[in-house]
């Protein structure tokens, strides 16, 4: 236990010191810091002794995360742009969870991520403008939106297995991006402007001042993402320790030998392509209305590329890899700004570094227990 509150006590210190941190030589120390500690840590065997300590308290990680979060929004309550990066690293976490759940769960490789994230802003955007639907179930008929679009994407995506089936998601998310842009009803090119999140006729965008302190507006989005990406984890974490996960496992496993044990291959597909767009449908209602603002250039095959490498670097499978991973994604590019274009090609070196030194991801997905606690011969 002494292993888990060090290593989260200096993990949240690192995170907060490069999350505020604006001196370029500060940023540039930071992350070599993070790469020896975590070859001689390899050394030592550090990383399998946290991992023997997370068994043995499973639910340390969970308390610790939320934790992480809540006093990192204390710390820099009036920082908006800490605040809007870590907002981005939960929402985009959702969203690689719904990823996660068709890459990492049935094998599909949705490449049109951000465009079910873009349903889900646009979605919002007109809903939120064109009509008095309350906000918070504004979200949730977003989420419909992108789950319904997906549910009928998938019929073409099940005509099709590997690669051709990528390219359907590939066609999709380039189709999504270009029917925006000459949709003038949408906004076109320009985008459209979303109305800030009203909660109870609580205008979530307005400045907070408690006590005499300025309180950011960012702030109750984060809570709001947080709870959100609380509930998609719990769902996701109850799927894979379920009888569906372990269905879906088959069809990622061996289509044909989980056919032959009756598997329907289609159903399991179809329920986990729509339940990921849900999520990332949601996430994206969300991100609109926090940023107040969408358009077509939110939504490119680049950005789909980013979601697919956060769930790649986390570990595939893996729900745990995926928050860690998307905080890589997020800050790291905004905080190398100081070397300009060169900061995404130096982003994309220390990438390849983590999968070259961790090829299965920052955090790998363990091998399902069929019978958890119980060893080979049925000895405890």
């Amino acid at each position: 236990m002494k292993l888990l509150i060090t290593t989260f006590v200096l993990g949240l210190l690192y995170s907060m010191l490069l999350l505020g941190s604006e001196n370029q030589v500060e940023v540039g120390g930071l992350v070599i810091l993070a790469f020896v500690v975590s070859v001689i840590g390899k050394k030592m065997g550090l990383m399998e002794r946290l991992a023997a300590a997370v068994r043995e308290h499973p639910q340390f990680p969970a308390y610790a995360s939320v934790a992480g979060v809540l006093i990192t929004i204390v710390v820099f309550h009036n920082s908006h742009f800490a605040l809007l990066m870590l907002a981005t690293v939960l929402i985009y976490s959702m969203v690689c969870l719904g990823l996660n759940i068709q890459f990492g769960y049935v094998g599909i490789v949705n490449f049109a991520g951000a465009a079910f994230f873009g349903i889900g802003s646009y979605t919002a955007a007109v809903l939120a403008t064109h009509t008095a639907v309350p906000h918070l179930v504004i979200l949730v008929l977003a989420a419909c939106v992108s789950a319904l679009i997906g549910s009928i994407l998938i019929y073409p995506v099940l005509r099709t297995r590997g690669h051709y089936a990528a390219l359907v998601t590939i066609a999709f998310g380039i189709l999504f991006r270009n029917f925006l842009e000459v949709n003038d009803t949408l906004g076109g090119p320009q985008g459209m402007k979303i109305p800030a999140l009203n909660l109870f006729g609580w205008n979530l965008s307005n400045g907070i001042e408690i006590a005499g302190y300025e309180i950011s507006f960012y702030i109750p989005y984060l809570l709001i993402a947080l709870i959100l990406l609380i509930l998609s984890f719990k769902i996701t974490r109850n799927l894979e320790r379920s009888w569906i996960g372990l269905s879906m496992d088959m069809v990622r496993t061996d289509e044909i030998a989980a056919s032959t044990f009756g598997v329907n291959i289609a159903h399991w597909k179809i329920v986990a392509f729509t339940l990921g767009n849900f999520i990332a449908g949601m996430a994206g209602a969300l991100y609109g209305m926090m940023t107040a603002y969408v358009a077509p250039n939110n939504f490119t095959f680049a950005d789909s590329l980013i979601l697919v490498s956060i769930v790649i670097l986390g570990g595939i499978g893996n729900p745990w890899g995926i928050i860690p991973a998307a905080a890589i994604v997020v800050i790291l590019p905004e905080k190398l700004q100081f070397i300009q274009e060169y900061r995404f090609l130096l982003y994309a070196i220390v990438v390849i570094l983590i999968l070259l030194f961790r090829p299965d991801g920052l955090l790998p997905r363990r091998i399902r227990e069929y019978f958890p606690g119980k060893k080979a011969g049925g000895k405890k």
